[in-house]
């Protein structure tokens, strides 16, 4: 019996995708417990325009990220902190004060998850990198100061 996962089923496989299953399999653990349902031709064109919508937010996605890259990449931004003696800083410069500076100075909103930067305990120059999509990242200059 060919049926559309719900949901992922270890063993089974994906949620969306039409797999054939024993008729029992699915007549007593799959359809009661609704984690997929008989794959007739209606679902099939819905799991079909369902992927196509993935895919298609997916790419707009990768579009977006490939511009925020390329207005990103090899910026710099300056970050005010308190420092004590030998130009050592109280605390660390972490991703998340890099994003907030990046959204005050530059105008760019990037999740703080997304930044990579070691954490900054002196003042200087650093180099940060930002992880936008797969295979889309863009490195910019962060500048520590008094």
């Amino acid at each position: 019996m060919k049926v559309l996962l719900g949901q992922d089923v270890k063993g089974t496989g994906k949620k969306g995708e039409i797999v054939e299953v024993s008729d029992g399999y699915a007549r007593n653990f799959l359809l009661p417990r609704k984690m997929a349902t008989p794959a007739d031709a209606a679902a099939v064109n819905a799991a079909n325009i369902q992927k196509s919508a993935a895919q298609h937010r997916k790419f707009t996605a990768g579009i977006k990220a490939r511009e925020s890259a390329s207005a990103l990449e090899g910026k710099r931004i300056t970050i005010k902190a308190r420092v004590g003696e030998n130009g050592k800083l109280f605390g660390a410069i972490t991703g998340k004060e890099v994003a907030a500076a990046l959204a005050e100075q530059q105008g760019i909103t990037i999740d703080k998850k997304k930044i990579t930067v070691d954490p900054i305990k002196t003042t200087g120059e650093y180099t940060a990198k930002a992880s936008l999509f797969e295979n889309v990242s863009a490195t910019f200059t962060v500048i520590v100061t008094e």
